[in-house]
């Protein structure tokens, strides 16, 4: 478990597979992370069971944001992925219930997870890519100290839409 004030973002359990079944088939949702396909609570079952594994090994790590005065109920996760040990980078994706936003809760979930990455992982970088209209992440990973450090043109495709993508970088400012 790593710590915040108000927080903490803890490893996957199995009691967790309904809540994670219902957020990753919510197709609304689904245009943030490029899933294209529904997954099956079986799959989640194993994704789950097999999450003991390291980030060194998975290339990935899923942790459940939580608030100290609910432990029992996550308010969303937060994932390090394409983790690469060589070049010390991963990206970083969010996903807080909608009743949770705007209270500074995911704020304090990447300030955790950075301090992780940096300080336990000793990780270079961090990086991101959001949407050019996705003005809460934006504000988000800004207010984290992520810059934009580049565009991709007509990246992804929301329906009938191309939407512009940015890049941001976060560069660990302790040497490694």
């Amino acid at each position: 478990m790593i710590e915040g004030p108000n927080l903490f973002l803890r490893a996957l359990e199995p009691e967790d597979i309904d809540l994670l079944y219902r957020w990753e088939n919510d197709f609304t949702l689904w245009h943030y992370s490029n899933t294209i396909t529904p997954f099956s609570r079986f799959t989640l079952e194993q994704y789950v069971m097999n999450s003991n594994q390291d980030i060194f090994t998975t290339k990935q790590l899923r942790l459940m944001i939580v608030r100290k005065t609910e432990p029992g109920n996550p308010i969303g996760t937060i994932d390090l992925f394409d983790f690469d040990p060589i070049h010390l980078h991963a990206g970083v994706g969010i996903m807080l219930m909608s009743d949770f936003r705007k209270k500074g809760l995911a704020l304090e979930s990447l300030q955790i997870l950075t301090r992780y990455a940096f300080n336990i992982l000793h990780l270079h970088q961090l990086f991101c890519n959001i949407t050019t209209d996705n003005e809460a992440s934006l504000r988000l990973f800004g207010k984290s100290g992520f810059e934009i450090t580049g565009t991709k043109k007509e990246w992804t495709r929301v329906g009938d839409i191309w939407k512009d993508e940015y890049t941001l970088q976060l560069i660990n400012p302790l040497p490694n």
